[in-house]
């Protein structure tokens, strides 16, 4: 059975493996353009890039993400209900109290984030305080405390700024390559200007595949530590069933923090091809299995 500190270590081996993975498809693509404008600065820079991005990402990436979704902190006296709830949660979990902050949203949802439960972070939308109640918050705030204690939020926040500023680099020798001339190494190199381009055109798509990486069981294992972290499977169940219900998509959320979140910000679990495709894409397990496998912890 999953406990709250089961995936503490294999979370931080992989942290360390996708730092190491960026580093290498960044220097990769950064030869590549520099080996195409016979110009060796191009590798230099992208590497020292690489590297203060990826040692970044572990210090700052909180941050980042903070500021990324206008999250605001709250105190006790602000945010009473999710102050209290999110503190007796700590204390029954064993963690140090995050620090809390609430995001100006109508779309209900939370995310947690931080390199580790020392520097924690828990959020959670206007919208979710407003149609929850006391029970439901409770469920999602152990999801999001699961998180912090499964050191899942590092690995996933990490991904947040090594996936985006791999897209970056990706549009910007895109730019260079078409528009910042270089003809004569076009015409010497038109194998390797293939070959670049398609290297290019793949990075933000490998970028992807990364955050996919970052496993939907994850939130699976969440669901259930937080569970037995209230001791009532049905808070968390109802919760995801008011949160799926919600059509509006958030405003202030990306596609670069959207695995962040407890459900798909973008809510696209419609019907149709054009949703069918994107499910593929999608960072979430569907609301439905996860609700349907709470609802079976009663049973158990």
């Amino acid at each position: 059975m999953a406990t709250l500190y089961t995936q503490q270590s294999s979370n931080i081996t992989k942290t360390y493996l996708l730092m190491g993975t960026f580093l290498v498809l960044v220097i990769a693509i950064c030869y590549g353009v520099s080996f195409y404008f016979d110009n060796p600065a191009i590798l230099y820079i992208g590497a020292v890039l690489a590297l203060f991005m990826s040692i970044g990402s572990y210090w700052f990436s909180d941050k980042v993400v903070l500021k990324m979704t206008n999250a605001r902190q709250v105190t006790k006296e602000q945010a009473p209900d999710l102050y209290n709830i999110v503190e007796n949660l700590s204390i029954t979990a064993g963690l140090p109290m995050p620090r809390v902050f609430v995001v100006d949203d109508p779309s209900p949802n939370a995310f947690a984030t931080g390199r580790d439960p020392e520097h924690a972070v828990v959020a959670a939308t206007t919208g979710l305080l407003r149609i929850l109640d006391r029970s439901e918050l409770e469920g999602v705030m152990a999801h999001e405390l699961s998180h912090i204690g499964n050191r899942d939020m590092l690995v996933m926040t990490v991904t947040v700024v090594l996936a985006g500023f791999i897209a970056i680099v990706a549009d910007m020798f895109t730019r260079l390559m078409f528009f910042g001339g270089g003809n004569d190494n076009r015409d010497r190199h038109p194998a390797f200007l293939i070959v670049g381009i398609i290297g290019i055109v793949l990075a933000p798509l490998a970028a992807k595949m990364i955050q996919l990486a970052i496993s939907r069981k994850r939130e699976y294992l969440a669901d259930a530590t937080g569970a037995l972290l209230t001791r009532y499977p049905d808070g968390l169940a109802s919760a995801l069933e008011k949160i799926s219900q919600f059509s509006m998509p958030m405003r202030n959320a990306s596609h670069a923090t959207a695995h962040l979140f407890i459900s798909d910000p973008f809510k696209s679990n419609g019907k149709g091809i054009k949703n069918a495709i994107n499910s593929w894409f999608q960072t979430h397990p569907p609301a439905e299995d996860r609700i349907r496998r709470l609802r079976g912890m009663n049973s158990l």
